[in-house]
C-alpha cells in the first residue's frame, strides 16, 4: 500500500513498524497499542476497534485502500470507536490472543487483517472477523455495516456482551495446564504415530502434506529426515520416510514456490502443485528452509538441494542483510499495487532478453512453451521438464543445457532489477533473525561457505549489541530504535541459533551468551509448577490471557526448541538443571503430543533426543588441525550429534569443557548423554567409534526403493 503525500494525520507516524507507518496518513484516528489509547477508551467508554496486520500482507493493503482511506468510513470509525493498529510481527503476543479469541467467537480460522472489537474496560473481544469488503458480498457484510451494527450492539446489549465475555474468558482459563508432572510417563510411541500420520497426509504426486494452500512444513520434513536417519544403518532403513522428505523438497525447489530468478522461497503455494505462490517472502520461512536444504544436501548428495540452499543464502545476503549485520523481515507480495507483478513474465519479453539457445532451454524447463499459468496471460517460472530431458531433446549434454539456463536466468534477473520492486519491511526481529542465523550456521558448514558463517556471526554481534540490554532481550529494532520486551521465541531461538553457530566455529563469548539467554528464559518464562514456557515474561505487560504454546505453527514452537536446546546444553555443560527443565517441558506438553503428535514435531525431536541422548563430540587441539577434523565430520548427516571444535587457545570455558583438555595435537572426546569415553587421538578411530553418520545416499536411490 502506498501512502499519499502530505502531513501525517494520526499517531502512527512516529512508530518503527513500516506497517503502522503505512497507515499514518489514513483519515482514521489510529493509535498504536499503548496506555494512551486504552485509557481513552476507558474514560470515554468507547469500544476499541483493533486492527492487526503486517507489511507484506496483501489483503491488509486491500482493506486499507478500500476502507481506511475512505473518509466516510474513517469518520464512522472515529465517531464510534477508539481505533488501534498493531503490527503482528512486533506484537505477536497481542495477535496470538485475539486470533484465538476470533476462533472461539466465530468457530472459524483466523488470519490477517484481523479485525476485533474489544470492550473498553477489560479489552475482552465481543465480535470480530478478518477482511471485510467495502460493499456487501455473498460471503459477508460490508465493513460499514459491521461498524454500525457493532456500535448499536455495544450501546444496547451490555448484559449480553458481559455474558459472552465471561464465556470467552472461561475458555481461556480452561487452556491453563492442570496435569501434575509426576503423573506422566514419557515413551517413544508418539514418534511412530507421527511417522504414520505423515505418510497418511503425504501427497505422493506433488509432495507436501496438504491440498491447497500448501505450505513448506519444514518441521514435517525434518522429522522424516530424522526418522530415516535413526533407521538408516539398521536392517530395515525407512526409505519411505526419506522419499517423502526428498520428494517434497524437490517439488518445492522445482516449483514456483521457489524464485528461480532471484532465489528464496515465497510464503506458500495457492495450489496443490507448488506452482503459484502467495508472493511475499518471509525471513522466518527462509531460515528453516535454508537449514533443511543444506542438511538434505549432506544427507543425499543431491545437487538440486545444494543449489537451492545456495540460492536461498545468496538471496538473503544480497537482499535481506542490513549494513549493520541484522536481517530485514520480509518482502511484500505486491508491487505497483498488484500481487506478483515483480515476478511474472510475458513470453515475448523473455524471448527478447535471451539468446535463441537460452530460450530453447528455458521454455521447456519453465513452461514458457505452455499456456500461461498466472492470471491467464503471464508466466511464473515453474519447472516442468527435467534438464536431462531438455538436453536429450536439444541433442546436447546436460552441462551445456544447465549453462544456458543459468545464463538465461541471469539475464532475466538483470532485467527484473529494473522493475519497481516490492516493498521491504526493514524492521529487524530477534526471533526471525535467530532462525536465519541457525540456517546460515548449518549451511555455512554443510556447503563449506565461510561467507555464510561470517554473516551469521555478524548478525549475532548485531543482536547482542542492539537488542541485549542489562540481561534482558528486546524483540524489535529499526532505525536505531530498539523496543518491545522480548518473548520466549526470541530467547530460545537465539540461544539455539548461537549454539548451532558454535558447531560451525567456536567463540567462547558466544557460549556465555547462550547461557545468559537460557538463564533469563528460565527465570522469566518457565512455569515451574506445570512445566514448559509461557510466551510472555513474568514481568511483561498484563494482557487478558498468558498463552503457553506447544504446537508448531508458521515457526517451530519455542517449547519444542527449548526442550531440545536444554537437553543438548545440559549434556554439553554437565548441567542437571537444564536436563530437568527439558523433561518438565516435555511432560507439560505430553497430553498434546500424544493426541496430535505431528502438530508437535519440534517436541518430538526433543523426545527423541531424550530417549536416545544426543552424541556430543568435543575436539581439542591446534586450531588448524581440529578444523580439518570438524570439516570432515560435517560431511555426515547426523542430526543427533553435535561436534564442537574448541581450539587450545580458547579460554573462559565452563568446567565440563575445561576438563576436556587440549594436547599438542588434535584429540576428541565422545560423550553419549552424560557418559564420556576415553579421549581419541586418531581421526580414523574417531570415525569408527561414531559409526552412525549418514552421508550421500542419493534421493534418487531412495525413490527407486
Amino acid at each position: 500500500m502506498q501512502t499519499a503525500p502530505g502531513t501525517p494525520r494520526n499517531r502512527l507516524a512516529g512508530e518503527t513498524s513500516p506497517y503502522l507507518q503505512q497507515h499514518a496518513q489514513n483519515p482514521v484516528d489510529w493509535y498504536p497499542w499503548g496506555p494512551e489509547a486504552l485509557e481513552r477508551a476507558r474514560a470515554e467508554h468507547k469500544p476499541i476497534l483493533l486492527s492487526i496486520g503486517y507489511s507484506a500482507c496483501h489483503w491488509c493493503h486491500v482493506m486499507a485502500h478500500e476502507s481506511f482511506e475512505d473518509p466516510a468510513v474513517a469518520a464512522l470509525m472515529n465517531a464510534e470507536f477508539i481505533n488501534i493498529k498493531v503490527d503482528r510481527e512486533e506484537r505477536p503476543d497481542i495477535d496470538r490472543i485475539y486470533q484465538l479469541a476470533l476462533q472461539v467467537l466465530t468457530q472459524q480460522t483466523g488470519g490477517w487483517p484481523l479485525t476485533m472489537f474489544l470492550a473498553p474496560d477489560d479489552r475482552v473481544p465481543f465480535f470480530g472477523g478478518t477482511y471485510f469488503p467495502p460493499v456487501r458480498r455473498a460471503w459477508g457484510p460490508a465493513f460499514r455495516e459491521v461498524l454500525e451494527r457493532v456500535g448499536v450492539f455495544f450501546r444496547e446489549q451490555q448484559v449480553m456482551l458481559h455474558e459472552q465475555s465471561g464465556r470467552l474468558m472461561q475458555v481461556f482459563e480452561s487452556l491453563a495446564p492442570t496435569q501434575l508432572l509426576g503423573a506422566i510417563v514419557l515413551d517413544r510411541a508418539p514418534l511412530a504415530r507421527a511417522r504414520a500420520d505423515l505418510e497418511a497426509k503425504f501427497d505422493a504426486e506433488f509432495g507436501g502434506f496438504t491440498a491447497a494452500p500448501k505450505f513448506p512444513n519444514v518441521t514435517f520434513i525434518e522429522r522424516l529426515l530424522r526418522h530415516w536417519s535413526a533407521s538408516a544403518l539398521t536392517e530395515s532403513p525407512d526409505l519411505k520416510a526419506l522419499y517423502m522428505a526428498t520428494l517434497t523438497l524437490t517439488r518445492m525447489a522445482e516449483g514456483g514456490l521457489y524464485d528461480h530468478v532471484g532465489g528464496g522461497f515465497a510464503r506458500y503455494s495457492v495450489d496443490r502443485h507448488f506452482m503459484i505462490p502467495h508472493f511475499e517472502k518471509m525471513l522466518y520461512d527462509n531460515g528453516p528452509l535454508l537449514a533443511v536444504y543444506a542438511e538434505a544436501a549432506i544427507a543425499t548428495g543431491d545437487p538440486l538441494f545444494r543449489a537451492t540452499a545456495n540460492g536461498i543464502a545468496d538471496w538473503v545476503l544480497t537482499e535481506m542483510q542490513s549494513p549493520a549485520g541484522g536481517f530485514y523481515s520480509s518482502i511484500d507480495a505486491d508491487s505497483e499495487g498488484e500481487e506478483g507483478k515483480f515476478y511474472v513474465w510475458e513470453r515475448s519479453a523473455v524471448e527478447k532478453l535471451v539468446t535463441a539457445d537460452e530460450y530453447a532451454a528455458l521454455a521447456p524447463r519453465f513452461g514458457l512453451d505452455r499456456e500461461p499459468n498466472f492470471e491467464k496471460r503471464f508466466w511464473h517460472l515453474h519447472s516442468y521438464v527435467a534438464t536431462e530431458e531438455v538436453a536429450r531433446a536439444a541433442g546436447v549434454t546436460v552441462p551445456v543445457i544447465e549453462a544456458r539456463i543459468a545464463s538465461g536466468l541471469a539475464k532475466l534477473k538483470r532485467a527484473r532489477a529494473a522493475r519497481v520492486p516490492p516493498g521491504r519491511d526493514e524492521k529487524i526481529l530477534c526471533s526471525w533473525n535467530a532462525l536465519m542465523i541457525r540456517g546460515l550456521a548449518i549451511a555455512g558448514r554443510s556447503l563449506r561457505r565461510e561467507d555464510l558463517s561470517q554473516a551469521a556471526s555478524r548478525a549475532v554481534d548485531f543482536l547482542r549489541a542492539e537488542l541485549w540490554r542489562d540481561g534482558r532481550l528486546y524483540a524489535t529494532h529499526r532505525d536505531g530504535r530498539t523496543h518491545v520486551p522480548a518473548f520466549i521465541d526470541d530467547y530460545i531461538f537465539l540461544a539455539d541459533a548461537v549454539l548451532e553457530l558454535l558447531v560451525t566455529r567456536w567463540r567462547s563469548a558466544d557460549l556465555e551468551f547462550v547461557i545468559q539467554l537460557v538463564e533469563a528464559a528460565l527465570l522469566h518464562f518457565e512455569d515451574t509448577r506445570f512445566g514448559g514456557f509461557w510466551f510472555t515474561a513474568n514481568d511483561g505487560e498484563p494482557l487478558i490471557h498468558r498463552p503457553k504454546i506447544f504446537a508448531d505453527e508458521s515457526m517451530p514452537a519455542a517449547n519444542g526448541v527449548a526442550a531440545r536446546l536444554l537437553g543438548r546444553l545440559g549434556y554439553l555443560l554437565g548441567e542437571p538443571r537444564y536436563l530437568a527443565a527439558a523433561e518438565r517441558t516435555l511432560r507439560a506438553g505430553w497430553a498434546l503430543i500424544e493426541r496430535y503428535p505431528t502438530a508437535h514435531a519440534s517436541l518430538l525431536d526433543a523426545l527423541e533426543e531424550m530417549a536416545m541422548p544426543v552424541e556430543t563430540v568435543i575436539i581439542r587441539g591446534p586450531a588448524g588441525t581440529i578444523e580439518v577434523w570438524r570439516q570432515e565430520l560435517a560431511r555426515l548427516y547426523a542430526p543427533r550429534r553435535k561436534v564442537f571444535a574448541i581450539p587450545d587457545s580458547a579460554t573462559d570455558l565452563p568446567p565440563a569443557l575445561a576438563a576436556k583438555v587440549a594436547g599438542s595435537k588434535a584429540i576428541a572426546y565422545v560423550c553419549r548423554g552424560p557418559t564420556c569415553a576415553p579421549p581419541l587421538e586418531s581421526f580414523t578411530t574417531l570415525v569408527s567409534t561414531l559409526g552412525d553418520g549418514v552421508g550421500h545416499l542419493t534421493a534418487a536411490g531412495a525413490q527407486r526403493a
